[in-house]
């Protein structure tokens, strides 16, 4: 009976990961929604299977490690060890996220961003994507910052959040000429795996949608290119989510790996 119990731990937790996987993946290949995906499978049915396979893995482990003649305790440890891992794993997604902001909008240039394209946003819209807001917006005046769990943004606007959370992401200023500096950037917009959807390197204009590996989100990246005050050039990007209210750092972060793969690029004898 106790081998039969490690077994079922050993089987069911195996299976947890594959659960979370299709649950991923069935959005990004469109058979459902990233609101049955996400919220429905993963955060309010995954919570539960994590909590039950935990339970399955403690009796599992403690009905054979603890009881002479100790057989399948093995099976029943490995069993208690996916959960366990997985539960850390949310833990320090949680984690992350309330260090940072609920935002999904960044750019380097919060007083002049760079701006999509009639093209991109006609693509935005078709899909029901989140609005793409002014950087100068207050963010208490914005509907999806309302009610009390967001007062403490409510007097800032939604580029200074983003300047405060992620300081690192800021304009690039780069010695090579705007045409090498644009064929630079589209160059390294491909190495990231973007998909292009504008290319104009003589206007200095690069958009691109970035997509993301598990569930297939997209988020639309536009990239500038100005001659620098005093020669060279100045890059500033601007990515932003489709869905979902806050990226969990995700815009930022590309923003920061596309600027350091360009500077190598652009500089590169």
């Amino acid at each position: 009976m106790r081998l039969k119990l490690a077994r079922a731990s050993l089987i069911v937790s195996l299976l947890l990961p594959f659960y979370f996987m299709a649950a991923a993946l069935g959005v990004k290949f469109g058979l459902w929604s990233w609101q049955t995906g996400l919220v429905t499978m993963i955060a309010q049915l995954g919570a539960p299977l994590l909590g039950l396979t935990l339970l399955l893995g403690l009796v599992a482990t403690g009905a054979t490690l603890f009881r002479k003649p100790r057989t399948g305790w093995r099976m029943a440890l490995v069993g208690l060890l996916v959960p366990i891992l997985a539960l850390a794993y949310v833990a320090q997604v949680q984690s992350r996220s309330a260090r940072i902001p609920p935002i999904h909008d960044i750019s380097t240039d919060i007083t002049d961003p760079p701006v999509f394209s009639p093209a991109v946003m006609a693509a935005r819209t078709s899909v029901g994507a989140n609005p793409v807001n002014a950087m100068d917006a207050p963010m208490g005046g914005l509907p999806a910052y309302q009610g009390p769990a967001f007062s403490a943004l409510a007097a800032k606007t939604l580029g200074q959040v983003g300047h405060e959370a992620y300081p690192a992401v800021r304009p690039l200023a780069l010695s090579a000429d705007p045409a090498r500096v644009a064929a630079a950037a589209e160059a390294e917009a491909k190495a990231q795996g973007w998909t292009l959807a504008t290319s104009d390197p003589a206007g200095g204009v690069i958009e691109a949608t970035a997509e993301t590996f598990w569930f297939g989100f997209k988020d639309d990246v536009a990239i500038r290119i100005r001659p620098g005050a005093s020669g060279g050039s100045v890059v500033d990007v601007r990515s932003t989510s489709r869905v979902g209210l806050s990226d969990i750092g995700a815009n930022a972060a590309r923003i920061e790996a596309f600027l350091a793969g360009l500077k190598v690029r652009a500089e590169a004898n």
